[in-house]
This record gives structure tokens, sequence and C-alpha cells, in this order.
């Protein structure tokens, strides 16, 4: 189940407010501002319950105490809405007032819900039973299906709201039929009906919309987005999280609704940082609020979202504090989950111990009991890992006998076994068995890896596919053997460069399979927590997951897994002349695979922090130097200063490869933060022809691509607030013969018209990369930006793309060396070459260049070549350094 499902199944209401009325009437009207306004319904109920007292007018005495209940409620204070509202109880008892005593019962239910207390909850509700009827009681029988809806009784659950929904469409009661359709719609998302679900919720919303109840309507959008989520559809689920944070926010209530389904979905998208900052504020709002049953949940998805981006002391602490509330809470199916996430973390930030193997057995036993069948596994195969490390072979061996699975289970589990064989194979000693179990595990996941095209499906197997390859390249280089390391480099890339959708499929038959393997998914993670037995769903996930495969090999741009292991094999061949640098990371050490002229050699390197220092220190010089206002003497300074740092990242990364590449044209392939490098104005390179690409194989079929450019179809646009944009964009399109788009006509949706099919395209705009964000990393044109979002509905992306804008060749790199940017999107596309700038280049130098550039590219001259030709052209000012070191051509050249 969701981690956000309770605040999703709440219910709203607010209507006009006044004050002079009676007690009774002036506690009601509390009542129904509550959910809306709880900030009004707060100070109008304390008014009437001192004016009550007073009078010891006992019933509204009770209302007045059930509003400020619900009124806390909409605060998210969980704790005073209990003291409330069990005051109320007591009060209409004392009172002899059953109505009003039932009607608080059914409120504290709610409340206690929240709280983390389920039992305490439906012993409200059942007692509240007793005194209600009519519309009263289907009330009553909405909140039991909430209750129902939360321990995953679905099926009793959507009777419940059917039931109700009769009594309110009956009786006219508009409000709470909203609430129902709201309820039930998120059933039918639960079972796997996404279009009945948008249907209930969208007449919800309007309900909402016609009654002016904009919290209301605030948590519908939201709901909205959450089966948008389930769809696949990530730009339409965080338009309506927005949409819905936006209401809440103007309302000024507490903004940690949601918060968890939207830190889920950008995990999932691997936008690790804004993932980590939505739970992080989750957390802290709730803690300030009591909500015991969110906050801890919200924990436990901030333990994930810091594992996720490797700070593990977090992650350590996070995961704790989850786990001892969740066994508070007598939730031990959460709590199993929360520990296990413990144990992984302190592993991470702390290495192997004995206690850390014991830990591990022991969470490997509680996950299993719980249900947990994936989770258990991983954790019989971190205790192997500990345990190898230990030199405790038995105690590893022992664990990985746990690791048997079947031929129809799911791969991802079928890939935990092949982890498990290969951690075996080390055990006993046997390393080319240990390398064929990795290859076997690897393949498999290659063959699922388009078919798990859906974003939350592809995060089920992602971890496992690194970490198959990340102990493949650890091998790899342990036995210093070049052309194995480079094969270990691929496939720890292949994963992460594939582009991962962001919204459905157009494939209607393709779409509905992805959807029920969601919902089987979801279903299988619910039902672990519910303890029930999910064998038979597990079953049906691996059988969907073979048609999703057989259906996406024969559907077109299915087979990127196949072109990949080709690129790789005639990589010698493709190369000819030019030699090949592939670089990667290994405990802090830098090292680089060179393919030239037939012969691969590994290479070791110097410190990678090193290498890290001298690049800021390039780009920040680099910066200064593209600004107009710097004075000559600072200007002098920085051209210092990048070429001291340009020379010592010669001396790190390219002079003692200079015997294995001579003075060929290069193919590099960077690691981590030299993705962001100026590779031109490193000495060794300068004059020389290159291209950047994001792994060899996707060089491979880069160049390949690039065989087909015909340069016949030429789209060039120019966006605003750039002085020489528009000459920029006039002087290219003249060179091509082509009417540049400009002013108010280079609108977002003109200018991706224009793009797709092109076969070069030139923009000429402000660019930005959103390191938060990546995939809202944009161009900016007439009408506003267009982002990395927008790029993914190209049919077909140009051939040739020259992004003429500051920063728009950045991409944020992830685990796995994964790019997310405009150019890494690009690429995945389809595009073959993708000329942009990783630094800010002065604009007039900027439009030089560009000019040089496309006069040699119409020309006939290949990309890479057109660019070194333009780069020698631009001058020796000071700006002009910024400006040939800024633009790099990536893909093919």
């Amino acid at each position: 189940m969701s981690t956000a499902l309770l605040p999703r199944l709440l219910s709203r209401d607010v209507r006009s407010e006044s004050t002079d009325l009676e007690p009774v009437a002036a506690a009601e009207r509390a009542i129904e501002l509550a959910p809306d306004s709880p900030r009004r319904a707060k100070v109008l109920a304390e008014e009437v319950l001192r004016t009550a007292q007073a009078a010891q007018d006992v019933e509204a005495m009770a209302i007045a105490e059930r509003a400020l209940g619900l009124a806390a409620l909409g605060l998210r204070d969980g704790d005073a809405a209990v003291l409330h509202l069990r005051r109320a109880v007591r009060v209409a008892e004392r009172a002899e007032l059953p109505l009003r005593a039932a009607e608080a019962r059914m409120s504290l239910g709610r409340a206690l819900l929240y709280t983390g207390d389920s039992r305490g909850a439906f012993r409200e509700i059942d007692a509240a039973g007793t005194a209600l009827s009519g519309v009263a009681g289907a009330r009553l029988q909405l909140q039991r299906a909430i209750l129902l809806h939360h321990h995953h009784r679905l099926d009793e659950a959507l009777d419940g709201y059917r039931g109700a929904l009769v009594v309110f469409r009956r009786h006219g009661d508009r409000l709470w039929e909203a609430r129902a359709l709201n309820n039930r719609g998120l059933v039918h998302a639960y079972r796997g009906s996404l279009t009945a679900a948008e249907e209930d919720l969208v007449a919800a919303a309007r309900i909402y919309a016609e009654l002016d109840l904009d919290l209301a309507l605030a948590e519908v959008e939201h709901n909205l987005g959450w089966v948008a989520a389930r769809r696949g559809d990530v730009p339409t689920a965080l338009d309506y999280y927005d949409r819905s944070q936006d209401r809440r926010r103007a309302q000024g209530v507490p903004l940690a609704y949601g918060m968890s389904d939207r830190c889920e979905l950008l995990l999932n998208v691997r936008l690790v940082v804004e993932a980590r900052a939505a739970a992080q504020q989750a957390v802290s709002e709730l803690a300030r609020g009591s909500m015991a049953l969110e906050i801890s949940e919200a924990r436990l998805m901030l333990a994930g979202a810091a594992l996720v981006g490797g700070d593990f002391q977090t992650a350590q602490v996070e995961a704790e504090a989850a786990a001892k509330a969740f066994a508070r809470q007598r939730r031990p199916r959460w709590t199993a989950l929360a520990r296990s996430a413990a144990l992984r973390a302190a592993f991470l930030e702390h290495g192997p111990s004995a206690e850390g193997l014991r830990a591990a057995r022991r969470s490997a036993t509680a996950l299993a009991s719980a249900g947990w069948t994936v989770a258990a596994l991983d954790a019989h195969l971190l205790a192997a890992r500990i345990a190898l490390a230990l030199g405790e072979t038995a105690a590893a061996r022992r664990a990985l006998e746990h690791v048997r699975v079947g031929p129809y289970d799911p791969v991802g589990v079928r890939v935990r076994a092949k982890h498990a064989s290969a951690l075996l194979a080390l055990a006993d000693g046997k390393r080319p068995r240990a390398y064929a179990a990795l290859r076997t595990g690897v393949r498999l996941l290659d063959d699922y890896r388009v078919a798990l095209g859906a974003t939350e499906l592809r995060a089920h197997v992602g971890e496992q596919a690194d970490e198959l390859a990340a102990l493949g390249l650890q091998l790899a280089l342990e036995d210093a053997e070049p052309a194995r390391v480079l094969a270990w480099q691929e496939e720890c890339r292949a994963g992460s460069l594939g582009l991962r959708p962001v919204r459905p499929p157009d494939n209607e038959e393709l779409a509905i399979e992805l959807a029920e393997l969601r919902r089987i998914v979801a279903d299988a993670q619910e039902g672990a927590f519910a303890g029930r037995d999910v064998g038979d769903l597990r079953r049906r996930q691996a059988k969907l997951e073979n048609s999703v495969r057989q259906r996406t090999r024969r559907a077109p741009g299915g087979i990127r897994a196949a072109a990949e292991g080709r690129a790789r094999a005639e990589l010698g061949d493709l190369l000819g002349e030019r030699a090949l640098i592939s670089y990667l990371e290994a405990e802090g050490r830098l090292h680089a695979v060179t393919v030239s002229g037939g012969d691969t050699r590994l290479h070791a390197l110097g410190a990678a922090a090193e290498a890290r220092d001298e690049l800021d220190a390039l780009r920040f010089a680099l910066r200064r130097l593209s600004r107009r206002t710097t004075a000559q003497a600072s200007q002098a300074a920085a051209s210092e200063a990048a070429s001291h740092a340009a020379g010592r990242l010669d001396d790190l990364l390219v002079r003692p490869l200079a015997a294995a590449i001579d003075e060929r044209p290069l193919v590099l392939v960077p690691t981590g933060a030299l993705h962001a490098m100026p590779w031109s104005i490193v000495p060794s390179l300068t004059g020389r022809p290159l291209v950047v690409a994001p792994s060899a194989a996707a060089w491979g079929e880069a160049e390949a691509r690039a065989g087909r450019v015909r340069r016949s179809r030429v789209t060039v646009a120019a966006g605003p607030g750039l002085p020489f944009a528009a000459v920029e964009a006039r002087t290219v399109g003249a060179q091509h013969g082509v009417a540049p788009l400009l002013a108010e006509a280079a609108t977002a949706k003109a200018v991706l018209t224009a793009l797709d099919g092109a076969d070069v395209a030139h923009l000429a705009a402000h660019g930005s990369f959103r390191a938060d964000n990546p995939l809202f990393s944009s161009i900016h044109l007439a009408d506003g930006p267009l982002t990395v979002y927008d790029l993914e509905s190209l049919d077909e992306a140009p051939t040739l793309c020259v992004l003429s804008a500051c920063d728009s060749g950045l991409s944020e790199v992830r685990a796995g060396d994964e790019l997310m940017g405009l150019t890494a999107t690009l690429l995945a596309l389809g595009s073959a070459t993708i000329v942009a700038s990783v630094v800010t280049v002065p604009d007039e130098m900027g439009t030089r260049l560009m000019t040089a550039f496309h006069r040699e590219l119409a020309a006939g001259v290949a990309p890479a070549q057109a660019l070194v030709r333009a780069q020698a052209e631009v001058g020796d000012e000071h700006e002009a350094v910024a400006a040939r070191a800024g633009f790099v051509c990536f893909g093919a050249g």
C-alpha cells in the first residue's frame, strides 16, 4: 500500500462562516469549516467552547470539542485531535446525548487511524454504529470503508463506498457524495482499474470545485497525480502534485500531505536530491504534528532516499527510528522492512562485522516470515557478502543456500539467484564460474530492461543490475584484464543510459499490460504488508513480465540491448583510425581503458579527488573569462589559472595515455564529474577532433545513425534575452538556406514541431541545467521553457543538434554514471550528434564560433572536425578562450 494512503482517504468540508449564531449552530459551523479552513475552524470552536462552558451548554461543548479535533486533523496534529475528540465523546455521553457521542466516535476513529491505532479506530467506529442511521449511518459506513481500505480489504471497502454513495445521492448530499467518489476512485486504482479511478476522481473534483472546497480539491488533485504515476505518466503526476501543494500553501496548512508519494515517484526516476528533499520536508512537518502513522512511513521513505543518494549515516538513523515507531504501532511487517534498510545502510557505512552478519541473518528470517520474498533474498545476499568479507566461507555458503528460485519466478528473484551463484563461486575460489553467473544475470536483465520500461517497474530491478555489474567490474580490475574491465564498464553504464520513459507507451496493448504489471507488483507488496500469501501474485507477475518482454521485442525500438551488444563486439572495427579512452573510478582512484589500433590497455591514473578539484578550478576560471565586465588584469589572472588547471588535468588524465593513443582522433567516455569537462582546452587534446559519449556502446549506436545524415532538413531558432541570438540564427539559417524561427514565432510548440525529424537543428537560446531535477533542464523560448519532458514527445529526434546555449551540455551524473539532462536525453532519443556547451560562453564569441562551425558543416565537414576548425578561428582574446573551451561534440563526430 502506498505510504501516503491515509491522508489520501480523508474527507473535507467547508461552507460559509458566521459568528452570530446560537452556540450549537456555531459549533456545527466550526465542524463544517474544519476540513477546508482548519485555522478558522479552530478559532471559532475555541470561542464557542468558552461561551458554552460559561453557559453550561453541554451539547455545544461536545460539538465544539469535536470541531477542535477535526481542525487539529486538518493541521496534522494527531495527538491534539485524539485529545479533543475523546473529550467530545466523554462530554456527550455524560450529558446522555447518544447521537453527538456517536458522531464524535466516528471522527475519533479517523484520528486514531492517523496516529497508528487501527484497532482502536475499528473499536470506535463499531461503537458509533449503534446510534447512527440514515445519512449519518451512511457517513459512518464511509468511515468504516476507509478503515477496510487501509487494511487492504478492498472488496469490502468497495462495497462500503458503493452503499454509502446510494444514500448520499438519494438525499442530495453532494459533499459526502464527493468524499465517497474520491475514496472509491482510490480502490479502483489499487485494483488496477485506472480509467474507472480517474472517472471517480474527476467527478469528485468537479463537485468540490462547485462547492468551492479548495483543500478537498487539493486532495483529489493529489490522488489524480498518484493515479497518473501508477499509469506511468510522470509529468502529469508531478503537475497534479504541484497543483495540490499550491492549493494547500494558499490555505496556510502544512505541506506534508502526499510528500511520500512525491518522494517515491522522484526516486523511481532517480531524482534523488529532490526526492530526499520531499521526504525530509514530510518528516519535519509531521514531527511537529505527532501523526505517528505517517511520520514512521515518511522516515522509512527518507531512509530509502538517503540510501540511494549515498548518505548511509542518515539512512541508518532514519530507518532505525522508523523501525522503532513501527514496533510501537504493532506493525511487524513494516518493522522488518525498516530494520532491513537500517542494516544495509550500516553495512555500507561501516563495512562488515560479526554483529552485522548476525543481524543480516535475523533480518532475512524476519523478512521471509513477513512475506517479503525479494527483500529476504537481499538479506541473505547481504549476509553472504559480509561473511565473505570476514573470511567465513562456510557461513556465506549457508546464507546462499536460501537463495533458491525456479524458472517461473519474477526476473528480480531469478537475478538474485545468479548473484548468489556468483558469490558462492567466489567463496569456493572459482572465479570463472563467478564471471559466468554474473554474465548470465546481466543478460537476463538485458532481456527485460526495455520490457520493463515503466519507470517504477524498472526501479525494481535496476539496483540489482548495478550490484551485478559492479561486482563484475571489481573482479576484472583485480584481475587487471583490460578487455574484461571495458566490458564490465559497459555493463555498469548500460542500465542507466537507456531512456527511462516518463509517459505511458503509445502501444495500447503494451500500456494495458504494463498497468496490470504495476498493479500486481503493488498488490504483492501490499499483500506482504498485510501478511497474505502472495505466491500466486508472484507467478502472475512472472507471466506478465514475459508477455511484456515478448511484446516489446516485436515493437519498434525494442532491441536496444541487442544493439548495445553488437556495438561492443564491433568496437575495434568502428573505431578505425580513432582511439577510445574509457575512464572509471574505483576506491577513489581513476583508471582508464584505451582501445587503439586493435590494442586494449588498462592504465592506473591518479586520485579522483585531485582531478575533481582541478576541474572545479578550471570551470571557475572559464566562468570569469566569459564575463564582459571583468577587468583586464582579472581576465589575465583567470586565463593563467585556466591554463594551469588544464595542464594539471592533462597530467592526470591524458599524458599518461600518450603512448597508447598517439595523435589519433578520440572517443572519450568520461566518468562522474568528468562529464562536465571542457576537453578541448586540455593541451594534449587542443586541435584534435574528439567526441564525448556516455558509453562505448552509445557511441557505436550514434556512429551508425550519423552515417544516415542527409542534412536536407534544417531547423534554426532563436530564443529571447540573448543580444546575438537573432543575428546568429539568421546567419546560420542563411548558410543552410532556411528561414529561422525568431521572436514570438519561436514558441516551444513551434520549435518542438520543427525539431521532429530534422537532419540538423540549431537552437540559439538561453539554457538552464537543473541539478535538482535534470528532467526539467530546458531551453528558454518565446513562451517559456522547452524541457526534457517535451523532447521525449518527439517521434524522431534531430540527427545533429546544436545547442548554442550556456551549460546546455551538462548532465547530472547519478550512480553507475547515469546521465540526465538535455544531451543525455537527445542521445537516448536517437540523435547521432549534439554540439553543446559545458561552461558559460560569451555571446559574441559564441556566435562567431557557431558561424564558423556551420560554414564548415555546410561544406560537408564532419561535426567534430568542423568544431576543431571553428575553435581555431575564434581568436586569442581572453573571452575567446572560454568560447573555444566551452563547446563539446557529444555522440558521434
